[in-house]
């Protein structure tokens, strides 16, 4: 059930014609009451004898008990009080208590003391009515109407669990502000799919992604075709900005402008500034070694780099402080972003939809602390700057690498807002794991159909010996990996992590206890990529040598974390492994 409180108005009989009248943007079917202030108010709808002026009178009588110079300029109050397309349709009577218990929270009438406001409800169709009310009491005062938005939200809360139906999330202020309902009527017209406040904050939310600078915010914005108007102190310091589309314009044919603020409370000028105040370039996550370099373009490399940054940040979500907490899963908001912008046609709708879900679990009112995030930023600026992946090859299978790194992230960062009770950004966050799990399936089918195919190629004898390894490395695990259809790319993986010089069961156990696993769909593709990320393999095995996983085991052997050093010697000490 969503409550909405409109502008405040002047003219109670305009309000009245259009609720009774046959719709602008929806068709008004029946329109009639369903309750008012004394329950015996002329319906113009059911009764032909009743006018609207009547009613209009009638809710406007109490202004002539106060002085010209007493009454508000807007006296008009109008809720609308809309359920979900899934509840079921409310009786005329369960609407009228609707109505009665939303004027009471608001402060509109006090049943009690009998000296409310005048008010009416009008149902025009199936699922939502309007609320029409005079802001002046029937003793001559004013309503208290202070926080009546809260009040209403909380009212509704309550009566959609007495009604049975769909059960929305309190909120807690740090939502971005919604459209009105005369944006979404303007984009309805001008053919738009969103309204233009929902363009432009996603276009500023995509400026501010892995940006280190106030010059190269603005620079972007300008880039990407926006209006805009920058607010300076006396002294020349910026305070502030507004931001309009070109072709969004007003009555006037004025370009309607929007503050940063107002956009979403993360996106004004301080908040924004607080992101690269720590040095967004000075990259931590772990280098890559030259072959590494040589081999990758710059959009793989830069997804590789994500993979890494958001690998480690799922630590700190998971353990860390909340403050910094925090400061991770906003800056996971920005890699999202980031990642949906430079990806392949195949996957972008996908991965849009994750970013703009995101975007609700990216803020609460844990204040983040930024700079421990550079990471996360710099993976976020790296994409940006690697430009767009080609979705095959080594560009795709880092990309399905990244997407797999961040779904966990993601569902880490759900876990965490479930835990602080932040049930709003528990969802979004939970939804847009769902679009990523969507887009990993279609970024991963190729590359992973490789590397099963590259398993299925393996001979008997090392079949058997990475099966006897992975009971020994993962007891637990092993047999649900084992009947999984990705259980012979792992294979593959490890059979290339072996030729690469590597430790498999130390590979294994690492990526195992470092992680949880209980969300994988299947464990064998989250090990096939923390693995190939680990040990710095080709994510797109199609470009190894045919035979590169067919021999036996190398007589080198490499840590489990360690990237591979090109022409690295081996010592005296290092001697083959026994075939298992």
């Amino acid at each position: 059930m969503i409550p909405r409180i409109q502008k405040r108005g002047q003219r109670t009989i305009g309000l009245l014609y259009y609720l009774y009248g046959p719709g602008k943007f929806e068709e008004h079917t029946d329109p009639h009451l369903v309750a008012s202030w004394d329950n015996n108010a002329p319906d113009p709808g059911r009764d032909p004898s009743a006018t609207l002026k009547q009613l209009q009178q009638l809710l406007d009588q109490p202004m002539e008990n106060v002085e010209q110079a007493d009454r508000p300029k807007k006296h008009v109050w109008h809720l609308s009080v809309r359920n979900a397309g899934e509840d079921r349709i409310l009786s005329d009577e369960e609407w009228g208590e609707v109505a009665r218990r939303m004027v009471a929270a608001a402060g509109i009438d006090d049943p009690e003391q009998g000296t409310g406001c005048r008010w009416a409800a009008v149902r025009h169709a199936d699922d939502h009515i309007h609320i029409v009310a005079t802001l002046v009491r029937e003793d001559g005062f004013n309503p208290d109407l202070d926080h009546d938005a809260v009040r209403v939200q909380a009212q509704a809360r309550a009566l959609e669990v007495e009604l049975g139906l769909r059960r929305l999330h309190k909120g807690d202020g740090t939502a971005a502000k919604h459209p009105t309902s005369a944006e979404r009527h303007k984009a309805k017209r001008q053919g738009r799919e969103r309204t233009a406040r929902e363009e432009v904050r996603e276009t500023v939310r995509r400026a501010v992604t892995g940006a280190a600078s106030d010059e190269e915010f603005f620079d972007r914005l300008a880039a990407a075709g926006l209006l805009i108007r920058k607010r300076a102190a006396p002294s020349g310091d910026l305070l502030g900005y507004k931001v309009a589309l070109p072709d969004d314009r007003n009555k006037d044919g004025e370009p309607v402008f929007y503050p940063g603020a107002r956009l979403a409370p993360d996106l004004s000028l301080p908040r924004i500034r607080e992101r690269w105040s720590a040095a967004a370039h000075n990259d931590r996550t772990p280098p890559q070694d030259d072959a590494v370099r040589t081999r990758l373009g710059a959009p793989a490399r830069a997804r590789r780099k994500t993979a890494s940054a958001a690998w480690q940040a799922m630590l700190f979500v998971q353990q860390g402080d909340d403050a910094v907490a925090a400061a991770h899963i906003a800056a996971t908001g920005e890699v999202l972003d980031a990642l949906a912008k430079t990806s392949a046609a195949h996957t972008r709708r996908e991965l849009r939809d994750a970013a703009t879900a995101f975007e609700r679990a990216s803020r609460s009112h844990v204040r983040a602390v930024r700079g421990h995030d550079r990471a996360l930023r710099q993976a976020a600026r790296d994409l940006v700057h690697g430009g767009p992946a080609l979705g095959r090859g080594e560009d795709g299978a880092t990309t399905a690498m990244a997407i797999d790194m961040l779904f966990f992230l993601i569902t880490a960062a759900a876990h965490w807002h479930a835990r602080k009770d932040h049930a709003q950004q528990a969802e979004a966050a939970a939804q847009a794991a769902e679009h990523l799990r969507s887009a990993y399936q279609t970024a991963s089918a190729q590359p992973l159909g490789v590397l099963y195919q590259r398993g299925r190629s393996l001979n008997r004898p090392v079949i058997q010996r990475q099966t006897a390894l992975l009971r020994e490395a993962l007891p637990g695990l092993a047999e649900q990996i084992l009947t999984e259809p990705g259980w012979y790319a792992l294979a593959a993986t490890i059979a290339d992590a072996e030729a690469a010089g590597h430790d498999p069961a130390a590979l294994l156990s690492a990526a195992v206890e470092r992680r949880e696993l209980d969300t994988a769909d299947s464990v064998s593709d989250v090990l096939v990529w923390r693995l190939r990320q680990t040990a710095d393999l080709p994510a797109d095995a199609s470009s190894l040598p045919e035979n590169s996983t067919a021999g036996s085991r190398p007589a080198t052997r490499r840590t489990a974390t360690k990237p591979s050093t090109p022409g690295r010697r081996r010592s005296e000490e290092e001697t083959p492994r026994k075939t298992l």
